[in-house]
């Protein structure tokens, strides 16, 4: 499957928010291991860069759904981990709800 290019659009900004959450529901992650996960789960076709992570992070994390402390990572090395909380576990269900009522919407549209 080709790669989707910068060229074919961003990623929307609440699509992000909603793969990051649901990249950590089986537990604790750095940033590294969050873009791997979506970009692993996704067959490679989506891209995330460093540029559009890092911010959703501090605007989930903002926003209450994610808590971060220090640790080490896979390498020993400092990382800052991410983690749900529970008002992103209630978010992550909302925004599931909705993304796929939104893509059932478009599929009647487009005929499918």
């Amino acid at each position: 499957m080709d790669r989707m290019k910068k060229s074919d659009g961003e990623m929307l900004q609440g699509t992000l928010d909603m793969m990051i959450l649901r990249a950590l529901v089986m537990g604790p992650a750095h940033g590294h291991t969050i873009a791997h996960v979506i970009e692993h789960t996704s067959e490679d076709v989506l891209q995330v860069e460093q540029g559009s992570l890092y911010p959703a992070l501090h605007r989930l994390e903002d926003r209450g759904w994610l808590e971060s402390y220090w640790g080490a990572s896979e390498n020993n090395r400092k990382a800052k981990f991410y983690r749900l909380t529970s008002a992103g576990k209630k978010q992550l269900v909302l925004e599931t709800n909705r993304w796929r009522q939104m893509a059932r919407a478009i599929g009647l549209v487009m005929g499918e």
